[in-house]
């Protein structure tokens, strides 16, 4: 008995609450984790980086079960596919609940490429030599 009336014969109960008909993009992709708070995915979303079912979106854009969302976060574009909706901020273990990962492999394989050569490329030192340094580097010249 749900809500005081009864389940038809062979409905399956979710283990997951009823969510909301519709919601906030911004509010969603905060919800499932894509982005870190809110403001990075409204900032996201007004940044072109968000697209909801093939056209940019706006953060106040209405999101419903069924709709796909392209993010793109740092070095990945991730294709997500909405099965649920959440009012709260879901576990990362629970995250599988409420959408379904379409991202290629080739994409997740370009985004540790990108990791990869950042850390080959990265500069080692952080602003002005130390004393230490300025030695080493003065014997290694010849000074």
């Amino acid at each position: 008995m749900v809500n005081g009336k009864q389940q038809p014969k062979g409905a399956v109960k979710s283990d997951l609450p009823e969510g909301p008909a519709h919601m906030r993009l911004d509010r969603w992709l905060w919800a499932v984790r894509v982005y870190k708070t809110r403001s990075d995915a409204a900032d996201a979303c007004r940044g072109s980086a968000v697209r909801l079912n093939g056209s940019i979106a706006k953060p106040s854009a209405k999101v419903r079960t069924g709709d796909q969302v392209i993010a793109r976060t740092k070095a990945l574009t991730r294709t997500l596919q909405i099965t649920n909706l959440s009012e709260n901020r879901v576990g990362a273990a629970l995250v599988s609940n409420y959408l379904q990962d379409q991202t290629p492999e080739s994409e997740h394989e370009r985004a540790r490429e990108k990791r990869a050569n950042a850390r080959v490329f990265s500069h080692k030192g952080s602003g002005r030599p130390t004393k230490k340094d300025r030695r080493d580097i003065e014997k290694l010249i010849g000074e």
